[in-house]
């Protein structure tokens, strides 16, 4: 399926007084051919990732972790192929004026141990997400609300129940996309049990979703995760199937090799070195289409060489020293697309013409002089190395790209791996990485905010390389105020237009989510964030 922008619905302006998400559903039938039917009973096995963490939706934060929470938890709204916000646990959201917000839950809806998903479960989880002390990964999502703090801990006094069915959320500045940004994880609510002993609670969660974990064990470590189709959910992702295996390889390629073999259903990831064939390969069963994807590589500041002015120029020239042309085409067949900014043409706001957008653009001559520009100030010593995880298929592109910049600048570059996403995470996140690495971006929800303010701003949930500029932090503040979507676009650009100059990542391409399915697997459909709607799938 191709897609074209995805705008930003109107349904995530907050400027418009009594705006309510309705529910709906519906949309076409994927996969190779049949639109209904299949054995009920049947398990889905796909590919993934070891999580980084505990199960827990307010500390996680990369895909491995993602999908699986995605399957076994339904926050108040979920986003459905094309990216359209559809109410999941929330009967209407009605935003009252530019930043208050009154939520209405449906009845009846619980989580798997029986007790019944109510206000104080939202509340709650909110709270403990966003407490100082809990140190959880995506606490930034909780900024907006008033009371939030990243001093000390407080609560969210901007949350307030009205009865168990209703609470109201007060923000303390305009978010004209709040509303849309409710389907992601960190929004998802909590039982009570959770509380007694969260370690414990993220080794075998209990959620509200359209799976559950198959039984106690279900997660087996650097394996698989066994789900199976919950039956006391009543959203609108009705499950076709009995449940969903998520199978941790250790490469793309085996991954593929199993798909081929007939061992897998489904995969999100095609091997660099399969990117010329698989289409060839699966015929009808391949899929290639464009996505809410974004890579990079990003250099901490921190790192010798990489401070100040002389780091500046490091950046930039690197930048230029890098063929994105000649490595898309070569490497990934086309199935990428050099990057014109720092988020995914898909959504509504990507520009192809900012300014300093040149320093994305291969010049041998310039990223000499600027590299020489910067030995001024201090000389090079060392290897300059990026770091990435093995088990995604990245050697190939990394080495391309550390090649590319040994030949034009005449230094000693190269990868560096590490054995999994877990253990290459672990080490960015704990900031004990002492090089360059691998950085990339699915979008949470589709608005541009979210390839910005998450990445970049000051202390953001997943800035990693803790960049901080104020008048990149003010942009982004004034463009969320807005409640015109091309006047938020306008400001977010010329954020962008900082970054360009300073370069906290390098951007390299834009991704297709490449993928495939297994012969006899049926409606397959690809969301607009690259990931299978596995509740929608048969065989």
């Amino acid at each position: 399926m191709k897609r074209n922008k995805i705008a930003l619905s109107s349904l995530a302006l907050l400027g418009a007084v009594g705006l309510m998400l309705a529910g709906c559903s519906g949309g076409d039938n994927g996969g190779s051919g049949s639109a209904s039917g299949g054995d009920a009973s049947a398990i889905i096995r796909t590919n993934g990732s070891e999580p980084q963490n505990p199960l827990i939706p307010t500390n996680t934060n990369e895909v491995g972790g993602g999908k699986i929470l995605d399957s076994i938890f339904a926050g108040l709204v979920y986003y459905d192929a094309d990216g359209a916000p559809v109410n999941d646990m929330a009967e209407s959201i009605v935003t009252n004026d530019a930043q208050n917000l009154t939520v209405t839950l449906k009845k009846g809806q619980k989580f798997t141990d029986g007790t019944e998903v109510k206000a104080d479960n939202f509340i709650k989880a909110w709270n403990w997400g966003a407490q100082l002390s809990n140190n959880q990964l995506n606490s930034y999502f909780f900024e907006d609300i008033v009371g939030f703090s990243y001093d000390a801990d407080s609560e969210l006094t901007g949350l307030q129940k009205v009865d168990d069915y209703t609470f109201t959320i007060a923000l303390s500045k305009p978010a004209a996309d709040f509303a849309l940004r409710l389907g992601y994880s960190a929004f998802f609510p909590l039982p009570d049990s959770a509380f007694d002993d969260m370690a414990a609670f993220g080794e075998n969660p209990i959620g509200n979703g359209p799976y559950k974990l198959a039984s106690d064990g279900a997660w087996q470590h650097n394996v698989q995760i066994d789900l199976v189709k919950n039956d006391d959910y009543q959203g609108g992702r009705t499950v076709a199937n009995g449940g969903l295996t998520v199978v941790f390889y250790a490469s793309q390629d085996a991954a593929y090799a199993d798909l081929l073999g007939g061992n897998v259903d489904v995969i999100d990831a095609i091997p660099p070195a399969s990117q010329a064939t698989f289409e060839s390969d699966l015929g009808d069963r391949a899929v290639n289409q464009p996505a809410a994807v974004f890579q990079s590589f990003t250099i901490p500041e921190r790192l010798a060489h990489f401070g100040g002015e002389e780091g500046k120029l490091r950046r930039q020239a690197l930048s230029m020293a890098i063929n994105r042309d000649e490595i898309t085409k070569t490497i990934f067949q086309g199935t990428r697309t050099p990057a014109s900014d720092f988020t995914s043409p898909v959504i509504d706001g990507w520009s192809d013409s900012l300014t300093g957008a040149d320093v994305l653009q291969y010049d041998e001559a310039k990223a000499k002089e600027l590299w020489a520009q910067a030995d001024a100030i201090s000389p090079w010593t060392g290897t300059f190395q990026i770091a990435y995880n093995a088990d995604g298929g990245h050697q190939t592109w990394v080495d391309a790209v550390t090649n590319s910049i040994k030949n034009t600048l005449g230094i000693d570059a190269s990868g560096a791996p590490y054995p999994t996403f877990k253990e290459a995470r672990s080490a960015i996140t704990d900031r004990s990485i002492q090089t360059a690495f691998r950085t990339g971006w699915q979008a949470d929800y589709p608005g541009l905010y979210n390839f910005l303010g998450p990445l970049y701003a000051t202390d953001a949930s997943s800035n990693d390389g803790d960049y901080s500029n104020p008048e990149f932090d003010s942009l982004l503040s004034t463009g969320i105020a807005e409640t015109e979507v091309d006047a938020q676009n306008a400001d977010f650009q010329k954020a962008q237009e900082i970054l360009l100059q300073d370069l906290p990542a390098i951007p390299l391409w834009y991704s297709n989510v490449t993928g495939g399915f297994a012969d006899g697997v049926n409606n397959v459909k690809f969301g607009w964030n690259s990931v299978p709607l596995y509740y929608e799938i048969t065989k």
